[in-house]
């Protein structure tokens, strides 16, 4: 019998943060998108894809809205712990969560809890790209608009090539074991990293960008609520 290790694919989803540039009542995740929340648009969606075994949801120690949405989540493969201050701190918990419990060598997919218009097939294709490569990778779309570098007066200082950027999305995909090592890394030496991307980047790999769909947002300011409503809808109309 071979003892081949076939390496399984996690969801880790960071929801601790408050959102505070939404200027709202609730954490951004919480607010009300169609029939749901932005944070059950989103679970929902990962949790759909068949090649995912299941999700760990990082949230606030004190988070006092998670129990109104969690009955719905009761026979889902999905297991919460505390987040911490940082997003890279909420991300580090879940990974030491499956590593208690899964093999290193497993696949980490993490996801923005504010990116509920998530594709499935583009998820499947960055698993189909990444899963026998080693160095993982995220996806992304290229920039299209002409970049500016501005100073502090806002006044411009450069035209940027735009020719090699990209916008980085989520999910994020890397092995566990060599993600919750580049994370440990970047925490002790002091440095904030923006996402695991990044992280990696320090530890010496070459993440790989797949191309993914522009309506792949993110939640951050009121107006995106509106966009990602209507992408929704748009998806949901024969």
């Amino acid at each position: 019998m071979s003892d081949k290790h076939y390496p399984k694919y996690w969801a880790v989803v960071p929801a601790a943060g408050a959102g505070k540039r939404m200027g709202a009542d609730l954490p951004k995740q919480y607010l009300p998108l169609g029939d749901r929340t932005v944070l059950e648009q989103t679970l929902d969606t990962l949790l759909d894809c068949p090649r995912l075994s299941g999700l760990v949801l990082a949230l606030s120690a004190d988070d006092e809205h998670w129990s109104a949405i969690e009955p719905r989540y009761a026979t889902a493969p999905l297991q919460r712990v505390d987040g911490g201050a940082e997003r890279c701190h909420s991300v580090l918990n879940s990974l030491d969560h499956l590593a208690a419990h899964t093999d290193v060598n497993d696949w980490v997919l993490v996801h923005d809890a504010a990116r509920p218009c998530v594709r499935i097939e583009d998820i499947d294709r960055l698993i189909a790209t990444l899963e026998t490569g080693e160095q993982g990778g995220l996806l992304g779309v290229p920039v299209a608009d002409t970049m500016k570098r501005v100073d502090d007066q806002q006044a411009v200082t450069a035209t940027v090539d735009r020719d090699d950027l990209w916008h980085a999305y989520t999910p994020q995909m890397f092995r566990l074991g060599e993600l919750r090592a580049a994370l440990r890394a970047a925490i002790a030496a002091g440095k904030t990293v923006t996402d695991e991307a990044n992280a990696m980047e320090l530890a010496g790999f070459s993440p790989r960008m797949v191309q993914g769909s522009r309506d792949n947002i993110k939640i951050t300011l009121p107006a995106d609520l509106a966009l990602a409503a209507f992408h929704l809808q748009t998806r949901s109309t024969p």
